[in-house]
């Protein structure tokens, strides 16, 4: 008899091997139909899987996420049966599930158009509405290559001849279109309903520039039409926030192909950087941190101590002078121990913060550059605390709420939060990381926060807990973070003398707020459409005249805002109110004044605020206060 546990706890017995098809027609004919896979302890299979021992059973649907996994790369192998139908003489490569979809690469004597897009797609939906049952076959190696070869797809017969030999392989048949693949998939194609084809992009093969440039077809696939719906509308909303269209509309900042990803930061731009690094600087100050700055050019000796050099060489930009060689910076972290180390610290100078807006440069792969949210030059709002075990929990509670504080401040509320435990190749003893993680989940629980658990995530020299942002139209940014160090420390001799008298290495909390600057500002433009708060807003106030008769009274507003600290643009020239209203409604300031010879006569303004919003005239000091109010707060 074979007995198979179900999630409840209950248990169904089976007179032999039975498949998790079979296990899901027994508990009942809807859970049936649902069926997409089984899960078996932390292993997904098919529904056609064939449980011969007493097992754990998860059935897994459509609601599950592995469910949605398995319908993406379903509909991975849907889209290749389609080009293949509608382009016998590609190639296909490879098919992978990505987040929120699947890629797959092919070979193919010219691009395809958005024209072989759609009507891709048109096949797809009709292959699907066949509802063609997907069967697993297995097969050895060599004989799989044969295959492959046989049916002139050489890049499958290449990735198979890859595979150790001696080893089996299962390859997955859905009508006329067979395909290589560890699985498992949907039971038929007629469970893939909602997908969308959404571009073509190049790819090499292998990922390797010398090799042929292949055709990338990406797509989206959801488990429900509303679930898809949803998703594309987002992408429509994220389309109009796209931070670099905004950079450009609003002249921000450029990216320029004389200094591939770095950032050219425009007037305005730089007002906005400069209100946040501000900000931040405020935020040290009130809360314990000493800045400081470290250079930009290290040593490859030090980069070698601290295992970077090892680690992390091909993401470094390197330099040489008199026979010696140096790295710029990627990180802040070793710089901050050395300056540590200058002078014997004590246990009563623990916790120590140091702070510091740190520049630094790592040379990422061209194709992963994205406007200002992936580059290679950055400053980090980067800080260090060196304290004793035994202060982790506190400095962590205090950091959590920190940080809340500041995404509010931002316009940030809804934060997820993430404990990475340790991995299985870690330095330190087990009793530290007992320590460490106890203390970063208690500093959670101390906050108040629901948390998620994440094991094996944490860095090799120590576990971390994560902060992440979701933002106004679903989307998750993984901004702040604090780690816990053992390993830094002890590679570069950093000490301090304890009460016994004896000398002791301090922890090290790596941590980080907002992480880079030009990442972050780039969240903020998109979560605010390019509309920020009045605080950071480059332009606080445009000042219209209606006509030259009111030109000078409109020169006195301006100076009485600017002094009272706020940016301030002019606008005199003989132009429609109504024309000069629109273009500056779309740089998006939070209030447009409007004077004619009323508001003259009266020593008032007329006052929109943004959206269109009329608020009627008011006093200049009434007016002041209001915005102030709004600066204040962060309003």
């Amino acid at each position: 008899m074979i007995h198979i546990t179900l999630p409840d706890g209950s248990q169904r017995e089976y007179p032999g091997p039975v498949t998790v098809a079979e296990v899901a027609a027994s508990i009942g004919t809807g859970l049936a139909k649902a069926a997409l896979a089984g899960k078996i302890g932390d292993k997904v299979v098919d529904t056609s899987h064939v449980i011969a021992a007493d097992s754990p059973l998860s059935i897994i649907t459509a609601k599950d996420a592995e469910g949605l996994d398995v319908i993406r790369h379903s509909t991975a192998h849907l889209l290749a049966y389609a080009v293949k139908e509608l382009f016998p003489e590609a190639q296909v490569t490879i098919g992978p599930v990505i987040e929120n979809g699947f890629f797959y690469d092919f070979s193919y004597k010219r691009p395809f158009t958005p024209d072989d897009l759609a009507a891709i797609e048109k096949r797809m939906t009709a292959l699907a509405a066949k509802d063609e049952p997907v069967l697993r076959r297995v097969l050895p190696r060599d004989d799989a290559v044969a295959h492959f070869k046989g049916i002139g797809e050489h890049y499958k017969a290449e990735i198979i001849a890859s595979i150790p030999a001696g080893e089996d392989v299962s390859l997955y048949r859905e009508g006329a279109f067979e395909d290589l693949c560890r699985g498992p998939h949907v039971p038929s194609t007629g469970k893939l309903k909602h997908f969308k084809l959404m571009k073509v992009a190049g790819a090499y093969w292998r990922g390797d520039h010398r090799n042929e440039m292949l055709q990338r077809v990406y797509g989206t696939a959801w488990a429900t039409k509303d679930e898809l719906q949803q998703y594309l509308t987002m992408l429509e909303e994220a389309e109009k926030r796209d931070h670099r269209k905004l950079g450009r509309e609003l002249d921000l900042f450029h990216i320029d192909e004389h200094s591939p990803g770095t950032v050219f930061w425009h007037p305005k731009g730089w007002t906005v950087w400069q209100g946040v690094e501000q900000y931040m600087r405020k935020v040290y100050q009130d809360n314990g941190y000493q800045e400081v700055k470290g250079p930009q050019i290290l040593d490859k000796g030090l980069w070698e101590k601290t295992g970077h050099w090892d680690k992390y060489r091909d993401n470094m930009f390197t330099t040489e002078s008199e026979k010696r060689d140096y790295a710029l910076k990627p990180m802040n972290c070793p710089g901050h121990i050395l300056i540590f180390k200058q002078g014997i610290k004590s246990y009563r100078d623990l916790p120590l913060r140091y702070g510091e807006f740190g520049q630094c440069h790592r040379n990422e792969p061209t194709g992963g550059l994205h406007g200002i949210m992936r580059v290679r030059g950055f400053t980090q709002d980067d800080g260090h605390i060196f304290c004793t075990e035994n202060q982790i929990l506190a400095e962590c509670t205090s950091f959590t709420a920190l940080l809340q504080k500041v995404y509010a401040d931002f316009g940030f509320h809804n934060i997820i939060y993430k404990v990475a435990t340790r991995p299985e190749a870690r330095i330190g003893s087990d009793e530290s990381w007992d320590r460490a993680e106890a203390a970063l989940i208690e500093s959670l629980r101390h906050s108040g926060c629901e948390f998620v658990i994440a094991p094996g995530d944490g860095a090799f020299y120590g576990p971390k807990l994560e902060y992440t942002l979701k933002d106004a139209i679903g989307r998750q940014w993984q901004c702040g973070t604090i780690q816990v160090d053992f390993s830094l420390p002890e590679r570069l001799d950093a000490e301090f003398v304890a009460e016994d008298g004896a000398r002791h290495r301090p922890v090290m909390l790596h941590r980080a707020i907002l992480g880079s600057l030009e990442r972050f500002i780039g969240i903020l433009l998109e979560e605010h459409a390019g509309a920020l708060p009045t605080w950071l807003a480059p332009v606080q106030v445009s000042v219209l005249n209606i006509t030259d008769a009111q030109a000078e009274y409109a020169q006195e507003v301006v100076k009485t805002l600017k002094n009272q600290g706020l940016r301030v643009a002019l606008d005199l020239r003989n132009e429609k109110i109504t024309y000069k209203i629109r273009e500056h409604s779309m740089q998006k300031p939070p209030y447009i004044l409007v004077v004619g010879d009323k508001e003259k006569a009266a020593g008032a303004v007329a006052v929109r605020a943004r959206g269109n919003k009329d608020l009627g005239a008011m006093s200049l000091e009434a007016f002041v206060q209001t915005v102030l109010q709004d600066i204040a707060h962060k309003s």
